[in-house]
Formats: structure tokens, C-alpha cells, sequence
């Protein structure tokens, strides 16, 4: 049986956390004949895998080892968006004063407070991902300790065997930490401890500059922290489109991130409580210190543990390999979500469970190279995006035309105050065929859901310019650039014969 986990801190919003995700009196059944499905790992897409095939009458056991939920709930998605939250709420609050509210620049904050309201709602959420829930309400078999492969068709948790017709790899990964010389011995947090925090770090290093890394950065700045962003590469969120990131560049300059970008990492050392981090520059040394650091590079795949050699399951260091129908290198077994997808989000992990499903349960030929994933960092503004970005379609020979609109531009956004940002779409050059679409905006990721949809059943641009839009809204920008796109097809020609035609109805 698992260790008990120990979550920080021990108050009684965390004590309704473990009791749903890891019981600590909880008894694991004794299995019974074959399963149609065992999964391992209760992940997001470990949960929906488990859930999903038990709905549709199959028999599933569920292993975890650690916390029921895995990372979003426990560690990433749910934590940092309580977080994140927090942070709007209090830099609103404080750059209030065009809107007529006085005395915003000295409002008090209560870090312990904010990390409080994360906790409780974290617990209210993790009912959905209870032990209790899988086994009482969805019919699961859960067991909870180390599962790992004894045989291709059988996984032993607890001293127990599970035999099993198929099984589901759903283990995902954890944060990883660059091997920066003293670094360990300094100490440092990732994602899987930040959360954990009841005072306000005074000084914080935020070693990547990616989505994590950049959130984390904002957040902890806006709460009061001094935040240096170290970097290795010169750009923040270089996956971005540069004038995105860019933007996002300027936000952090002017709300006080210390942006050290395109260093290199010499090491750490300790000087009795702070940290000193060492970076060259162009040859320079530059010296960085704080009181914390926040690790946020990089993911490792669990794998250990699972003993994948003895069912004859092929994996690297990148994680399990699976083929586009997420089958393994054993025809049983198969996997999903991060232990195999190199896109590392929730959302993903869901649609990724989905298939397995069909495909391991009911002889599906679903295709995961089939998705078309959105993803969205969570910072203020946030930055979305869906499909190929400009570079994607000129690397494979596509004539691309791409049009922007800035939010600068939009009724509401102006009046939101909130027009910093814009809405871009790549389209097949000549037609309406969306290729790829980011927006830029306070809002992004509920507002990049419409291209979404449109590149998923094939609808063009010019399906949503004949949708209606309320306004004002600032999700009309994605309306204006299929008013953008109608233009162009408004050639000389064409206005010239649309012209001729009226002017010979007026006779």
C-alpha cells in the first residue's frame, strides 16, 4: 500500500483533499476474474479513461499511487488558476483609479488568505476525483498503491494481480529540474510544492520562461514578490508568435518583472537564508538574489516503477511509444495524456482518453494526429492559440494569408480598458480554409474556442462572419476578421461590376 501523503499545509481544507484523493483508510478490493480494462494512473486522462469505459459497461480497475486527480488538480491546473485569480483580483484593485475608485495603490493583501481560498475550493473540487466517487458512484474497482506489470497481461498493486484484456498507461509526468550546479542543495520549488506556500515569498527566481514559468512570474509579482524571469532563450513564451510575446514582454516590464532573458545558468550558492543565483551574459556575470526560487522547465515522464520491460512495452526517455491509434509496442496495453502526448495539457489528456476508449474497448481506428488542440497561457493577457501558426504552413509548402485585428479596435475592449491585445487567423491563401488562429486578450482562452470548432468540422472564416455576434463584446474581434476576409474577395473588378449593375438599376 502507498505512504500516507503529506500536503502542506496540514489545515482542514488539505485534510478534505487527501481524504477524497488518497484515503488514508482506504482497503483495496480483491479482484475478481479478468478485466475488460485496468487503468494505471488517475490523471485526468486516467480518471476519464476509467470513468468512460465503466459507463459503457465494461469491468475497469483504476491504480494510483500517490493522489487521485494527478497533477491539475493537486499541483497544476486548479491550484494555479486560484492563483491566478487572486493576483487579477488585486491588480485590478489597485490600478482602479480611471474608474473612479480611490485609494487602490494602497490596499492591503493577505497572501494567507489568498492561499487559503485555492485550498478550500481545491477540496470542494476534488469530490469529482474521489476515491470514494469512482468506486460508489462510476462502479470502479480503485486501488490505491504501485501498480507495475508482472506479465503483458497482468499488473500486481498492493501483492494483488489484476489480469486484464486491455490496460490503459495513464502515469503522466512531473516537473523536471535543469541540472543546474547547486541548485538541489540551495533548494527550490516547482509546481508540485508552490502551492504549499503560506507566506509571501520577498524575493523569487523564476527559473523558464514559458507558460508555467511566465503565469507563476505575473502572479507572484502582483502579490507583492520581486520576480526575476531567467531565461535561457532571449524571448519569453518562444512558441508564441514573437509580436505576441512581445507584447506580453512589455506587460512584465511595466509591472516590475526583472526579465533576465538569453543567459546562462553558472549555478547557485547559498548565503546564510538567500539565494544567490549566478548568470552570464554576453561574458558578464550577473547575480541574481532572493529568498526563493520556482523551478518551471521541463517535464519527466513517470515511468519508473512500472516495470514495462516484463510486458514488453517500448519507452524512452520522452515516455511510452505509442502508434497514432495510442497503442503500444504489446497490442494490449495502451496509453494516454502526458505519459506519451508531447502536448502536456488537460484538455488534451481528456480527448486522448476518449480515443483509447474506442480504441482499445471497442476496435476503434480513432487517430490522436487527427486533434485539433487549443491551448492557452494564462497570463494578463493571455495568449491562445489553435492549428498551425504561420511558420507551420510555409515549412509544409501552404500559401498562407494572414490578417490581424487589433482589440484597440473593438467597442467593449476600449471600454473594458483591456485593448491591449489582438485577434490573428491563417487562412489557406485564396480561400476561407482556417490553417491556424491566435488571439491575444484578457480573455483569450474562452475566446479562441470559436476557431476551434470551426477548424474542427471544417468550417471556414467566412461561416462565422454569418454568425451574429452580440456586441458590444470583445469576442466581436474574431467577427471582424471574417468582416476582414469578406473585403478581399471585394476585388476592382467585382466592385467595379457591382457598380455597373446599380448604376443601371437607377435608370
Amino acid at each position: 500500500m502507498a505512504s500516507y501523503p503529506e500536503i502542506l499545509p496540514t489545515d482542514a481544507f488539505n485534510q478534505t483533499l487527501v481524504a477524497n484523493v488518497h484515503p488514508p483508510d482506504w482497503v483495496n478490493p480483491e479482484p475478481t476474474g479478468r478485466y475488460n480494462l485496468v487503468v494505471i494512473g488517475a490523471g485526468t486522462a486516467g480518471l476519464i479513461s476509467a470513468a468512460g469505459a465503466a459507463g459503457l459497461g465494461a469491468k475497469v480497475a483504476l491504480i494510483e499511487r500517490h493522489l487521485m486527480g494527478g497533477d491539475c488538480l493537486n499541483v497544476g491546473c486548479v491550484p494555479s488558476k486560484g492563483v491566478i485569480r487572486a493576483s487579477r483580483a488585486l491588480f485590478d484593485a489597485r490600478s482602479s483609479k480611471e474608474f473612479g475608485v480611490q485609494g487602490g495603490e494602497n490596499l492591503e493583501f493577505d497572501f494567507g488568505i489568498a492561499m487559503e481560498r485555492m485550498r478550500r475550493l481545491r477540496a470542494d473540487i476534488s469530490h469529482h476525483d474521489s476515491a470514494h466517487r469512482f468506486r460508489d458512484e462510476l462502479g470502479v474497482e480503485v486501488f490505491i498503491g504501485q501498480g507495475r506489470f508482472v506479465a503483458p497481461d497482468c499488473i500486481e498493486v498492493d501483492g494483488k494481480q489484476l489480469f486484464f484484456e486491455r490496460a490503459a498507461i495513464c502515469t503522466g509526468a512531473r516537473a523536471a529540474a535543469p541540472p543546474i550546479p547547486g541548485l538541489a542543495e540551495a533548494g527550490y520549488h516547482t509546481n508540485e510544492t508552490i502551492f504549499s506556500l503560506t507566506e509571501l515569498p520577498q524575493r523569487l527566481a523564476v527559473i523558464g520562461g514559458g507558460p508555467i514559468g511566465c503565469e507563476l512570474a505575473q502572479s507572484f509579482a502582483r502579490f507583492g514578490s520581486r520576480v526575476s524571469l531567467i531565461q535561457h532563450g532571449p524571448h519569453i513564451l518562444s512558441r508564441e508568435d514573437a509580436d505576441a510575446a512581445e507584447m506580453l514582454h512589455s506587460v512584465f516590464i511595466r509591472e516590475g518583472i526583472d526579465l533576465q532573458l538569453g543567459v546562462k545558468m553558472l549555478g547557485v550558492e547559498t548565503s546564510g537564508k538567500e539565494k544567490i543565483v549566478h548568470l552570464e551574459r554576453d561574458g558578464e556575470t550577473v547575480d541574481v538574489t532572493v529568498d526563493a526560487i520556482l523551478v518551471g522547465v521541463g517535464r519527466a515522464p513517470n515511468i519508473e516503477g512500472l516495470d514495462l520491460e516484463k510486458a514488453n512495452v517500448v519507452f524512452d526517455k520522452a515516455g511510452v511509444q505509442v502508434s497514432d491509434t495510442l497503442q503500444t509496442s504489446n497490442p494490449r496495453i495502451y496509453a494516454a495524456g502526458d505519459i506519451c502526448s508531447p502536448y502536456k495539457f488537460t484538455h488534451t489528456a481528456d480527448a486522448l482518453a476518449r480515443i483509447l476508449i474506442a480504441n482499445a474497448l471497442f476496435m476503434g481506428r480513432q487517430k490522436a494526429s487527427a486533434l485539433i488542440v487549443p491551448w492557452c497561457t494564462y497570463t494578463d493577457p493571455e495568449i491562445a492559440h489553435v492549428g498551425m501558426y504561420e511558420r507551420d504552413a510555409k515549412a509544409k509548402g501552404i500559401a498562407v494569408a494572414t490578417m490581424t485585428v487589433p482589440l484597440s479596435a473593438i467597442d467593449r475592449a476600449v471600454l473594458d480598458g483591456a485593448t491591449e491585445g489582438f485577434a490573428r487567423v491563417h487562412l489557406r491563401k485564396g480561400t476561407d480554409k482556417i490553417l491556424g488562429a491566435t488571439i491575444v486578450a484578457r480573455h483569450a482562452g474562452e475566446m479562441i474556442n470559436e476557431f476551434s470548432l470551426a477548424i474542427t468540422n471544417g468550417l471556414g472564416l467566412g461561416a462565422i462572419g454569418k454568425t451574429i455576434h452580440p456586441y458590444p463584446t470583445q469576442a466581436e474581434v474574431v467577427k471582424r476578421l471574417a468582416d476582414a476576409y469578406n473585403r478581399t474577395r471585394l476585388t476592382w473588378f467585382v466592385k467595379k461590376m457591382l457598380g455597373a449593375w446599380l448604376k443601371w438599376r437607377r435608370r
